[in-house]
């Protein structure tokens, strides 16, 4: 995978968990709270090459996501964006959306686009303390 696509998504200090094929990460910007990024470990920058176990691995990894989104935060829908226009890597920006606010650390924090897609540009503004919790929050969340 592309090392370059990790540095930017600031691994290894974003990773939520690591499985075989994928990792996990907590997205730097926070378009919403909770956005994470789903990226393929092998050296591949086309969806169809990854290899059929990324694939069937991908469908458990994409189970945790949900499942721990919904305890955490209890999503109202969740978007998959597979941009790839500057990071090659094969990767998937994982963005819960929220039809009214969530709460986190004694704050509601709001999906602005909420109902039309997501913007990537869009960033709720977290401490580096309240970005610490919540990553270790979901390292627990997902038993990494």
């Amino acid at each position: 995978m592309s090392q370059a696509t990790l540095v930017k998504f600031d691994y290894p200090n974003s990773l939520v968990k690591s499985y075989q094929y994928w990792h996990v990460l907590l997205r730097p910007a926070q378009p919403t709270l909770g956005s994470l990024i789903l990226i393929c470990k092998e050296n591949v920058e086309q969806y169809s090459a990854i290899s059929a176990g990324a694939a069937a691995e991908q469908m458990q990894v994409v189970a945790d996501i949900e499942r721990v989104l919904k305890e955490r935060f209890n999503y109202s829908k969740i978007n998959y964006l597979m941009l790839m226009m500057i990071d090659p890597a094969v990767h998937f920006h994982v963005i819960p959306r929220y039809e009214s606010g969530v709460n986190f650390n004694d704050f509601e924090y709001l999906d602005n686009q909420w109902p039309t897609p997501p913007s990537l540009q869009d960033e709720l503004q977290l401490s580096e303390s309240v970005r610490a919790q919540l990553l270790q929050l979901l390292r627990d969340d997902f038993g990494a």
